[in-house]
């Protein structure tokens, strides 16, 4: 089965992240979101799933540069606004299993649901 993975191309994670899927023979579609975008449809499955705060990147350099007012009283709605504006504030790597997504690169979690 081929996976998709959601990112940016030159982010260090994503480059560790298709470096192992590589090494595992995983067949998978790369989607850098930065270059050619995200549907709303996405993020709200993502976040869904996962919670917004976790698919929300507030430890990168593109959300600590927001001023205090865009930090302020965020919630689901408005972190997605965040990230359709700005898709480098989307957590990454984002792979999409099929039935399930993983956000984030652990090797062990890759691992367990890949093989």
């Amino acid at each position: 089965m081929a996976y998709t993975l959601y990112g940016i191309k030159a982010c260090d994670t994503m480059k560790k992240a298709r470096a192992w899927l590589d090494e595992h023979g995983t067949e998978y579609a790369f989607h850098d979101y930065k270059s050619a975008g995200i549907t709303r449809g996405h993020l709200q499955r993502w976040c869904a799933e996962h919670g917004w705060q976790t698919v929300l990147n507030r430890a990168g350099t593109t959300f600590r540069k927001l001023d205090d007012s865009q930090k302020a009283g965020l919630d689901e709605a408005r972190a997605i606004e965040l990230m359709l504006a700005q898709p480098s504030m989307i957590k990454r790597p984002v792979l999409d299993l099929g039935a399930r997504t993983l956000v984030g690169f652990k090797p062990d979690l890759y691992r367990e649901a890949i093989g």
